[in-house]
């Protein structure tokens, strides 16, 4: 198994005076210690479920361009782009950058957008759930096409591009890979299973919720005649380690769990990932566990 890192906290001591340097700190440690992944939030404001609003939060393309040129190794993706931020021939062009930018280590992170305050505080518009679904479709149907090399129309039904120019292409072979987040199992896991390389799913839906997900998925992936083993099963939780939160051996029980029913990648938030031990804890004794499951 793999572990990965996500960044989704830049309210740190020193303020935003010193962030670029603790950002660099994490993430160059992070890429030392053997994380084979660092993610960051594609908001735009800090979310209710780790802060207030007011709180600082970096625009996450920006944000990962300055990863790529301070680390050498990980993988680097927004956990998860919104589909309503950014027309998609733009944000296609954005994430091919950052693969040649990071010598191709980019993923097309990307989901159907929740966070309405956001979008309503910035004028972002923000269509009904529906129409931002069919959204995220049209978004992986013109990311598959530009990077395919095909240089044609796509007319859809909420986006028309006149000509999928992409130049240069992108590094990873065949191509980025692209992952869909959530759960939602009669859209989102089809959406996997016809259009992507790899899910994220919460990891506290637990063994048993996850392997009800992934059986979903499966069924999908029949469908679709897809190959349900190509596909990177990815969780996303949140890890504390301090005394009196986690240990390392709660951690490596959580990833062993995960392992068991068929997780290839357990990304976690360290809500205190800018002390650096916790970083330095994972490198030591949690990544080289995880890496015999």
């Amino acid at each position: 198994m793999k572990i990965g890192i996500q960044i989704p906290i830049f309210t740190w001591p020193g303020g935003p005076m010193a962030l670029a340097q603790k950002l660099r700190e994490i993430a160059q440690t992070a890429d030392e210690a053997g994380f084979a992944s660092i993610w960051v939030m594609d908001h735009l404001f800090q979310i209710p479920m780790v802060g207030a609003a007011e709180q600082e939060m970096l625009e996450g393309y920006s944000a990962l361009s300055y990863l790529a040129g301070v680390t050498r190794r990980a993988k680097l993706g927004t956990m998860v782009t919104g589909v309503t931020y950014r027309h998609p021939g733009v944000l296609i062009k954005t994430v091919t950058t950052l693969d040649v930018l990071s010598a191709g280590r980019a993923y097309l992170g990307i989901g159907a957008a929740w966070f309405e305050r956001e979008h309503a505080g910035l004028g972002v518009p923000f269509p009904p759930l529906a129409e931002r679904f069919e959204r995220l479709e049209e978004t992986l149907r013109i990311a598959l096409q530009m990077w395919s090399g095909k240089v044609a129309p796509f007319a859809g039904k909420h986006y028309r591009l006149a000509e999928t120019l992409c130049v240069p292409a992108p590094l990873s072979r065949p191509r980025p890979k692209i992952l869909i987040g959530g759960g939602g199992e009669k859209k989102t896991l089809r959406l996997v299973a016809r259009y992507a390389d790899a899910c994220n799913l919460f990891a506290f839906l637990g063994p048993d919720g996850l392997g009800r997900k992934l059986d979903v998925l499966r069924r999908h992936c029949d469908t679709e005649r897809r190959d349900f083993a190509a596909i990177e099963k990815t969780t996303l939780g949140t890890a504390w380690l301090a005394p009196g939160k986690q240990s390392s051996a709660d951690l490596v029980k959580i990833c062993r769990e995960l392992a068991s029913i068929g997780i290839d990648q357990a990304i976690f938030n360290l809500p205190n990932a800018h002390e650096i031990a916790p970083l330095e804890t994972f490198a030591k004794e949690i990544i080289p566990a995880a890496a015999q499951l």
